[in-house]
Protein backbone atom coordinates (compact mmCIF):
# COMPACT_ATOMS: atom_id res chain seq x y z
CA UNK A 1 0.00 0.00 0.00
CA UNK A 2 1.49 3.35 -0.99
CA UNK A 3 0.90 6.79 0.50
CA UNK A 4 -1.46 7.76 -2.33
CA UNK A 5 -3.88 5.01 -1.41
CA UNK A 6 -3.71 5.92 2.27
CA UNK A 7 -4.34 9.59 1.50
CA UNK A 8 -7.35 8.81 -0.69
CA UNK A 9 -8.87 6.60 1.98
CA UNK A 10 -8.32 9.27 4.61
CA UNK A 11 -9.92 11.95 2.40
CA UNK A 12 -12.95 9.76 1.68
CA UNK A 13 -13.45 9.09 5.39
CA UNK A 14 -13.05 12.76 6.30
CA UNK A 15 -15.51 13.80 3.58
CA UNK A 16 -18.02 11.18 4.67
CA UNK A 17 -17.78 12.45 8.25
CA UNK A 18 -18.44 16.00 7.02
CA UNK A 19 -21.58 14.86 5.18
CA UNK A 20 -22.83 12.99 8.24
CA UNK A 21 -22.14 16.03 10.43
CA UNK A 22 -24.08 18.25 8.03
CA UNK A 23 -27.14 16.01 8.33
CA UNK A 24 -26.79 15.82 12.10
CA UNK A 25 -26.49 19.59 12.37
CA UNK A 26 -29.57 20.10 10.20
CA UNK A 27 -31.56 17.71 12.39
CA UNK A 28 -30.65 19.90 15.38
CA UNK A 29 -31.77 23.08 13.60
CA UNK A 30 -28.31 24.33 12.68
CA UNK A 31 -26.73 25.42 9.41
CA UNK A 32 -26.02 22.39 7.24
CA UNK A 33 -23.48 24.18 5.02
CA UNK A 34 -21.70 25.87 7.92
CA UNK A 35 -21.23 22.64 9.83
CA UNK A 36 -20.19 20.81 6.66
CA UNK A 37 -17.41 23.33 6.12
CA UNK A 38 -16.44 23.26 9.80
CA UNK A 39 -16.30 19.48 9.64
CA UNK A 40 -13.95 19.58 6.66
CA UNK A 41 -11.54 21.60 8.80
CA UNK A 42 -12.08 20.18 12.30
CA UNK A 43 -13.45 16.67 11.59
CA UNK A 44 -14.19 14.69 14.75
CA UNK A 45 -13.99 17.82 16.92
CA UNK A 46 -16.94 19.26 14.99
CA UNK A 47 -18.82 15.98 15.49
CA UNK A 48 -18.26 16.24 19.24
CA UNK A 49 -19.48 19.86 19.29
CA UNK A 50 -22.63 19.03 17.34
CA UNK A 51 -23.46 16.15 19.64
CA UNK A 52 -22.86 17.89 22.99
CA UNK A 53 -24.43 21.27 22.24
CA UNK A 54 -28.11 21.88 22.81
CA UNK A 55 -30.56 22.70 20.07
CA UNK A 56 -30.96 26.45 19.46
CA UNK A 57 -33.78 28.20 21.29
CA UNK A 58 -37.03 28.24 19.30
CA UNK A 59 -37.99 31.49 17.63
CA UNK A 60 -40.97 33.29 19.15
CA UNK A 61 -44.27 33.01 17.25
CA UNK A 62 -44.91 35.77 14.77
CA UNK A 63 -41.44 36.00 13.28
CA UNK A 64 -38.65 38.48 13.92
CA UNK A 65 -40.44 41.81 13.53
CA UNK A 66 -43.20 41.07 16.04
CA UNK A 67 -43.46 42.97 19.26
Amino acid sequence: MDFGEIGRGYAVGWGTLAIINAGLAQSKGRSRVGWFLASLVFGPIATFLIVVTDEPAPKPPGGEGAG
